[in-house]
Order: C-alpha cells, then sequence, then structure tokens
C-alpha cells in the first residue's frame, strides 16, 4: 500500500544531514514570535477562555481584545527591557483596528510577518482562486503599510490547502511558517519549479496549544519554554538548530502569566552570547545563501 503524499519534500533523517553554522559561529536560532490578530465581532472563528455562547460572545470577544488593548503593550515593554528582537505575525485588519501597535513593533525593528486578513477565518477551507485573493489583499495591505512586502507567512489557524505552497511561491514569499515537522529549514517543492523555505514554527512551545488546549498555567508553560531551550542548546552542539517561541498577547499577556513569561525571556536573553537571537525572516535569508544541497 503506498500513501497519499503531499510531495512538498521527501524524508531526511536529522542525523546524516550537511553541517552549517549560524552567523557568529553559533549553533541555535532563536526567534519570538508575536501573534497580532484581530476577529470580527459576532461570528467567525477566534480562541475561547471559557466555552462561547450564543452570538454576539461578549466574553471571549472581549478576553481577545485585551490583548490588543493591553496585554501587547505590557510584552512590549518586557522585550524592550531585556532588548530581543521579536517576529511580528499581523492580520492585515490590525492596520485598521490597531495601528498603533504595529507602529510599535515597526519602530522595534521586528520583522512583520504575513498572517492572513483575520483569524476569524481559515484560508485553507476556500477554493484556489478565493485563497490566491486572500493572500493578495493580505500581503498588499501590508506591503503598503511597511513600504515592502513581507517575506514570510503564517497561515491563520496554520490552514493550508494543497495549493497554499504555490501560492504563497508565487505571491513572492520565501518562507513560510506553518509546518512543525523539523528543527532545521526545509525546503519545499512548488509548482512551475518554484520553492519555498519552511522555517520552524512551534506548536508544542506555543502559547495556545498549551494554554488554551492543554489547560497548562502560565508558570508550567515558562517552565516548557526553559526546558525546551535548555535541552536544544545542548543538542546544537551536534547540528545547528532554530527554536521558536509562539505568542499570543491575550494569553501571556495576562499580568500572571507575564510574570512567568518574564522569567524564561530572562533565562533565554542571560545566553545571548551562546545562540543567534533572530527573526525568521533572517534565518530564510541565511539559508538561503548556504550552498546548493546544504539545507534538505
Amino acid at each position: 500500500m503506498i500513501l497519499r503524499t503531499h510531495d512538498r519534500y521527501d524524508y531526511v533523517p536529522l542525523r546524516g544531514r550537511p553541517d552549517y553554522g549560524w552567523p557568529g559561529g553559533r549553533r541555535l536560532a532563536v526567534y519570538f514570535a508575536l501573534n497580532l490578530e484581530h476577529f470580527h465581532y459576532g461570528e467567525g472563528l477566534g480562541a475561547e477562555l471559557a466555552p462561547g455562547g450564543p452570538q454576539p460572545d461578549i466574553l471571549n470577544y472581549a478576553w481577545r481584545d485585551y490583548g490588543n488593548r493591553v496585554g501587547a503593550w505590557y510584552m512590549l515593554d518586557a522585550f524592550d527591557a531585556l532588548g530581543l528582537p521579536m517576529a511580528a505575525l499581523v492580520n492585515s485588519a490590525m492596520y485598521d483596528y490597531a495601528p498603533a501597535l504595529v507602529a510599535a513593533c515597526r519602530a522595534r525593528g521586528d520583522e512583520i510577518v504575513g498572517h492572513g486578513r483575520t483569524n476569524s477565518e481559515r484560508q485553507g477551507d476556500k477554493p484556489e482562486e478565493v485563497e490566491r485573493a486572500l493572500i493578495a489583499e493580505a500581503t498588499a495591505r501590508l506591503a503598503r503599510e511597511e513600504g515592502r512586502p513581507p517575506e514570510g507567512w503564517l497561515g491563520p489557524w496554520i490552514s493550508h490547502s494543497h495549493a497554499t505552497p504555490d501560492l504563497l511561491a508565487e505571491a513572492g514569499y520565501t518562507y513560510l511558517l506553518d509546518w512543525c515537522m523539523d528543527d532545521q529549514p526545509v525546503w519545499f517543492r512548488c509548482r512551475g519549479g518554484k520553492r519555498i523555505l519552511s522555517v520552524p514554527y512551534p506548536q508544542e512551545a506555543n502559547d495556545i496549544p498549551q494554554i488554551v488546549g492543554r489547560k497548562i498555567g502560565g508558570a508550567a508553560f515558562a517552565d516548557l519554554v526553559v526546558d525546551q531551550f535548555d535541552e536544544m542548546l545542548e543538542l546544537s552542539a551536534d547540528r545547528p538548530l532554530v527554536m521558536g517561541i509562539a505568542l499570543h498577547a491575550y494569553l501571556v499577556g495576562q499580568p500572571h502569566r507575564l510574570r512567568h513569561l518574564k522569567r524564561a525571556l530572562r533565562h533565554i536573553a542571560r545566553h545571548r552570547d551562546a545562540i543567534w537571537l533572530t527573526t525568521p525572516g533572517a534565518i530564510a535569508r541565511h539559508c538561503a545563501a548556504l550552498p546548493a544541497g546544504t539545507v534538505p
């Protein structure tokens, strides 16, 4: 029996891959991704603090809105205090709703990454031409506001159709973040002879699956981040690795969780001389410049 495959990449075991380094001879690349999301009022998808009631679901809508109004600003203060870079994963609707928050990330020099129009929708359930238009609309808005198009994309709710990598490559994207199957970047084959780089994005060191999905507390999430970092720093002695930390301000921007997140941030910052604190776009550019065949 031959199973259906996506045919985007081949199985290449971690052991035995070509070796390479990150800038400065570092072995572990670490990036923080702050998801900046806006939602339809009274309809569509959205993470829930408590089981949602009839629409309009005020409790969960307002809880998510806290992230943009309050929690993200607490988080920016925390990152500023430690001099840590970030990647802001931006719904294009944020430019209409909370432009000051995106501007604050821009002023920090953070990378602005495409993250669809709104997290009230998925892209993978749409016909190809509708999905193409969604990508084009979000990309055009980010390019207009930032003065250049984004290099990378994370689909709302990690949603893909069978054509998503092709559509992103055709739209000019050089990397995507949706796949969590590796701790190193991997090239994806796309139609028309194009390719796009998959930069590792975490689904374990990610506050939504852990806090919303598994119901763990802020202290346990911070412990998870610290344990992930310590082990990956040790493992990276043998090969270059990427560690991402995915964050949402309505979750870890809540003060009782923020206190523990700051502990994890301080722990990572203390090792800044041993790691490459970076962004996914910088990782993608570094990999694209390596000799052919280095990155699987």
